[in-house]
């Protein structure tokens, strides 16, 4: 399986947690918010997916 390819830095810059508006870190094929890394984030097909849990 090829690994998850990183984001574009410049994106990852822009991209906040929807929760708690922290930044957010890429770790393979998630994204982990920096202050609350409980909240994480799939990157599917290359689409980082910032849903809100319910």
């Amino acid at each position: 399986m090829p690994a998850t390819p990183a984001l574009d830095p410049a994106v990852l810059r822009i991209l906040r947690c929807p929760v708690t508006g922290s930044p957010l870190r890429q770790d393979g094929e998630e994204l982990i918010a920096i202050n609350d890394e409980t909240r994480r984030y799939p990157i599917e097909s290359g689409v980082p997916r910032l849903l809100k849990d319910n």
